[in-house]
């Protein structure tokens, strides 16, 4: 039987069914949060890329104020980056409303994560092989530097996963993922309050 056809979506949506009741408190105590320090909207929702680069609609808790300059740009993300985003990105809290994108099977625990659609049109044809899976909430590039790592090693990483991906793999990944949460690693790129944009290759 194919691990990756057939028993990791069940899996998958199976376990993000259960974390979501499980979790539902404390994302409701999250959201609450959010609200009273920054107000509407709590979620933060783009497009993204996911499987052979069909979009869909990726949620995370917002971090981030809207404030912008005279001219109507967005401020850079220091700027909008509040303390208690912060506190939600270096504990991954942020995060926890991608449970529904599994659920609803746009993305997977475990695989390449989703960037910015107009990266698209960036990637070499290597590089693009990272959207053959699902996208996952976690992958082998964020236990092997994260937002700390430049975008080819990161992409690398993501096609050596596509390659290799297995149940013990996805499980061992599951477990380094936690192990980096409580050490609290690579959260953002050590020139920046989150990560450089990716403009293509050289």
């Amino acid at each position: 039987m194919n691990y990756s056809h057939f028993i990791k979506p069940v899996c998958d949506r199976l376990v993000a069914a259960i974390a979501l009741l499980i979790l539902a408190p404390l994302m409701l105590l999250v959201a609450i949060a959010i609200y009273s320090n920054m107000g509407r909207p709590i979620f933060f929702c783009q497009l993204r890329p996911g499987k052979d680069g069909r979009i869909f609609t990726f949620y995370k808790f917002r971090t981030m104020t809207h404030e912008t300059d005279t001219e109507g740009n967005l401020l850079p993300d220091e700027r909008r980056l509040t303390p208690m985003g912060q506190f939600l990105r270096k504990t991954s809290l942020d995060e926890l409303p991608q449970l529904w994108n599994v659920l609803k099977g746009n993305m997977s625990f475990v695989g390449p994560r989703p960037l910015l659609v107009q990266y698209l049109e960036r990637y070499t044809p290597e590089q693009a092989r990272r959207h053959q899976v699902k996208p996952g909430i976690t992958g082998w590039a964020q236990v092997n530097g994260r937002n700390a790592i430049p975008w080819e090693e990161r992409f690398a990483l993501d096609v050596w996963y596509v390659d290799n991906q297995s149940l013990q793999l996805d499980l061992w990944i599951m477990v380094l993922t936690v192990w980096k949460i409580l050490k609290r690693e690579n959260i953002n790129h050590p020139q920046a309050a989150t990560m450089f944009e990716f403009k293509g290759n050289p």
